[in-house]
């Protein structure tokens, strides 16, 4: 039996020669090195992205976390009522507007930032990278999520 032939691959097409695979690499590794320490906390990685933000600011509207976030309210809604029911956090509506719902920081989500402290130095130190290389890819990351976003 003969084998089919394979085609020839375009450069441009192979898997290698792809920005888009180590990044969607990088991230899923990332988000499973995460894994261990927010369990210890009772936290998934997208509740610590909100509480991250809510840590810096005390309360921001829906709208506000998910532009940061770059999630929808269609994603991020379930997400802030299981924080809500855990008493990490708060739902009401702004007064000034009705449509608006401001998410703030309740006692039980503060009290989680010792505990969480200590995981972006363990994940540098993963990292193996100079404060000067991190704060360079960093910028180079931001970089690309702008010119994408």
């Amino acid at each position: 039996m003969n084998k089919p032939t394979l085609p020839t691959a375009d450069p441009i097409l192979k898997l290698e020669n792809q920005l888009c695979f180590p990044l969607y690499a990088v991230s899923r590794q990332f988000t499973k090195a995460y894994q261990p320490h927010l369990q210890q906390l009772g936290l998934t990685y997208p509740q610590y992205l909100v509480l991250l933000l809510l840590w810096e600011h005390g309360e921001l509207t829906v709208k506000e976390l998910g532009e940061r976030l770059l999630l929808d309210s269609g994603t991020l809604t379930p997400l802030l009522k299981r924080m809500e029911q855990r008493q990490w956090l708060s739902r009401r509506r702004d007064p000034q507007d009705e449509r608006s719902v401001i998410i703030a920081l309740q006692p039980a989500g503060q009290a989680l930032q010792a505990g969480a402290r200590c995981i972006p130095e363990q994940l540098a130190e993963k990292l193996q990278l100079t404060p000067t290389e991190f704060d360079a890819l960093r910028g180079q990351l931001n970089r690309i999520l702008t010119l994408l976003s």
